[in-house]
């Protein structure tokens, strides 16, 4: 089976035990998160929960791989902008199929927006 990049929505809705965490927990083993989109991830968690504690706590219990964001990802996000920007993708959308690109994996996402998008990669949705 392919590895899995999961997207900061898909990671959150895990964490949250919102609907698609079952689908995302099918999955932690073989899971990647790029730095950029753990880092998207963490903000959203420290802006609901106020705890840097609480927080770090739920991102190292998910025990999630962390890939770092390098050079040659940085570039690849940056080109993805003329193939997504009417689909209004952030940065954070556009790390995660980059890395998804690079690793020839499957891109995990909560976020519908990217249903419309074509950038030669399987995109799964959790809901």
């Amino acid at each position: 089976m392919a590895r899995i990049v999961l997207d900061a929505s898909a990671l959150l809705a895990y964490i949250h035990g919102e609907p698609g965490a079952e689908r995302v927990s099918a999955v932690l083993d073989e899971a990647i998160i790029s730095t950029v989109n753990l880092a998207e991830a963490i903000t959203k968690l420290v802006l609901t929960t106020g705890s840097r504690e609480r927080t770090l706590r739920l991102i190292e219990e998910a025990e999630v791989d962390v890939v770092d964001f390098d050079r040659g990802l940085a570039q690849e996000t940056g080109v993805l902008s003329a193939l997504t920007r009417t689909r209004g993708l952030s940065l954070g959308d556009r790390a995660c199929l980059a890395l998804a690109q690079r690793e020839r994996a499957v891109a995990l996402t909560a976020d519908s927006g990217w249903s419309k998008i074509n950038v030669g990669i399987d995109i799964q949705f959790i809901r």
